[in-house]
């Protein structure tokens, strides 16, 4: 389903002045496409970016067209590893933010029945 205009503007009016929200809407885009969910994590970091430096300024920054950003962080796209970490790190480094990876356990499924 298509978000609708007035939902977007929400997010970015939100981002503009909530600096938690918008570490919150970053980490959740990163979070989101390492549990596999590769298309709604492209989604959430295009609202963020959307949100917060835009496209052009992101483009200049990483040395990629605005273009080239939109089409890899749409629906269809499918950017490459380079290309996706170098938005992450300059996005991180915008946000003076350093999100880590750990390790944690997943919780046991429930046990099978036992006969």
């Amino acid at each position: 389903m298509a978000l609708t205009r007035s939902f977007k503007e929400t997010v970015r009016a939100r981002a503009e002045r909530d600096p938690a929200f918008r570490e919150a809407l970053l980490r959740e885009a990163v979070e989101t496409m390492l549990a596999g969910d590769v298309e709604t994590g492209k989604a959430v970091l295009r609202d963020y970016i959307k949100a917060t430096i835009g496209f052009m300024a992101l483009g200049e920054a990483t040395g990629t067209s605005p273009k080239s950003l939109m089409r890899m962080f749409g629906p269809k796209g499918n950017p490459q590893a380079q290309n996706l970490f170098a938005v992450l790190s300059h996005l991180q480094k915008r946000a003076n933010l350093r999100l880590q990876v750990r390790a944690a356990r997943r919780r046991r499924e429930h046990a099978t029945a036992r006969g």
